[in-house]
């Protein structure tokens, strides 16, 4: 019988930069590391953190992002090099005080308990779970998305630590927002001057720094992207980029090229065959705004989305009335019904709830009782956009040009505020027709991570 051998530690390759940073970290009290997705930056601060768990005589620790589920996927689990995974036969999850957590306790921590508290952190709320503890050392990933109250929060529940430690990892954001005018900018340069106490440690990292991912994933992860868009110069390049100009650039020029050559390789030459879902989406207007009706398809394994109509209809001069709207929604979805099938989901803006509640009625009227309507998630805006952008440079969007005009006109105008130079922040003045952009975002929100690949 072969003889089994248990692997004692997690084979990872680490490039000399990624091995500075974590050398480093053994050092500096603050600990930032920025730039490219899939460039091991998470990685990098999880094993240090787990180095540093090891030694500290704090009991209790933080980890944090900008959810729950998110802190534990990229902390707790990292593709198999998180903290469970460190501390494998050392560590159970659990709960302490209302909080998932983390507990560790074997050899690797001389047998004394380590309790890591995991939390979200984006909500202006987020920063009451963490409240009640002390905490030693806290590890936070995409830091930028982290809400200000939960940063101060975090910050003041260290101040007891023995050895207060600090591990951020960030994607590059906008250069003037709050966490590098506040936070990472201000703090290099009072190292710089030499009046930061504890010591600060920073590393910028592209994509191609970590040395694990192949040359044939490089190429299918930059394949990904529109090579003109913010995300590009942000998830790729690393660089701090400010959003301005149109939004949805290449499917602009696409329209715009059409009337010269022909050509849009947006626009669907026959009907869809392979529907999973069609979903239809509904934004409710106000006083400089219309109702916007969009339906989306959406084919199997999420390989595709695919606009199939569209609908805005004005109410800033004149309301329209309940059963009004009604009608217009009954109409929308016949119409669907009879050029493409059954209709599986309507999400519509939680905002209006009086709304919706007159949605339902007239579809019980009009035999359409069976329609499943319920409250949009309302998804962040950038995240709805990104993943927007990313399925156009993927070839994975496509539209169905005879009942689609309202939602290419939508595409087509969207722009970045450019006013706003702190944060990516999408132009909503009424000049643009942002109700019919939220309604198709309704349609595809909750399968942001059903569609993204390679990351």
């Amino acid at each position: 019988m072969a003889k089994i051998t248990k692997k004692k530690t997690i084979r990872y390759r680490f490039g000399q930069k990624h091995i500075d940073y974590i050398r480093k970290c053994a050092q500096c009290t603050i600990n930032v590391a920025e730039g490219a997705v899939r460039a091991g930056k998470t990685v990098d601060n999880v094993y240090a953190f787990a180095h540093e768990l090891r030694f500290t005589k704090d009991r209790i620790h933080l980890a944090t992002g900008s959810t729950v589920a998110n802190a534990k996927l990229n902390i707790g689990d990292a593709n198999g090099f998180g903290l469970e995974y460190i501390f494998r036969g050392q560590s159970h999850w659990g709960k302490y005080k209302d909080n998932d957590c983390l507990y560790i306790k074997g050899p690797a921590t001389g047998y004394r308990q380590r309790i890591v508290i995991f939390a979200g952190a984006a909500k202006a709320d987020s920063f009451k779970k963490i409240r009640g503890n002390s905490y030693g050392m806290w590890i936070a990933t995409e830091i930028n998305l982290h809400h200000e109250n939960t940063i101060r929060e975090a910050f003041n529940r260290q101040l007891a630590a023995d050895k207060r430690k600090i591990f951020w990892d960030l994607n590059p954001d906008n250069p003037k927002a709050k966490i590098y005018t506040d936070y990472i900018d201000k703090y290099a340069k009072q190292d710089e001057e030499g009046t930061l106490i504890g010591g600060y440690n920073y590393q910028h990292f592209t994509i191609f720094d970590n040395v694990t991912v192949t040359e044939e994933r490089f190429q299918e992860i930059m394949a990904q992207y529109d090579k003109n868009s913010i995300w590009y110069q942000r998830d790729i390049l690393g660089k701090r980029m400010i959003a301005e100009g149109l939004i949805y650039r290449a499917f602009a020029d696409a329209v715009q090229s059409e009337a010269e050559t022909g050509e849009n390789r947006f626009k669907r030459k026959e009907k869809p065959k392979n529907l999973m879902e069609i979903i239809i989406g509904v934004d409710f207007g106000g006083n400089v705004s219309g109702h916007a009706f969009v339906a989306t398809g959406i084919t199997r394994g999420y390989q595709e989305i695919i606009p199939l109509a569209s609908e805005w209809h004005d109410c800033s001069k004149k309301d329209i009335d309940p059963d009004k709207l009604g009608q217009l929604f009954i109409d929308f979805c016949l119409k669907v019904l009879n050029m493409y099938g059954n209709i599986t989901h309507v999400y519509c803006d939680s905002a209006e709830q009086t709304l919706i509640n007159g949605l339902k009625s007239a579809a019980r009227k009009n035999g359409l009782g069976w329609l499943r309507i319920d409250d949009a998630l309302k998804e962040v805006i950038t995240e709805r956009i990104r993943l927007t952008n990313r399925m156009m440079a993927q070839m994975r969007f496509s539209y169905m040009p005879e009942m689609c005009d309202t939602l290419v006109s939508a595409l087509c105008t969207a722009i970045w505020n450019p006013k706003e130079i702190t944060v990516d922040e999408r132009l909503d003045d009424g000049t643009s027709d942002i109700d019919t952009l939220d309604a198709f975002e309704y349609t595809i929100e909750r399968y942001i991570k059903k569609f993204i690949r390679y990351e």
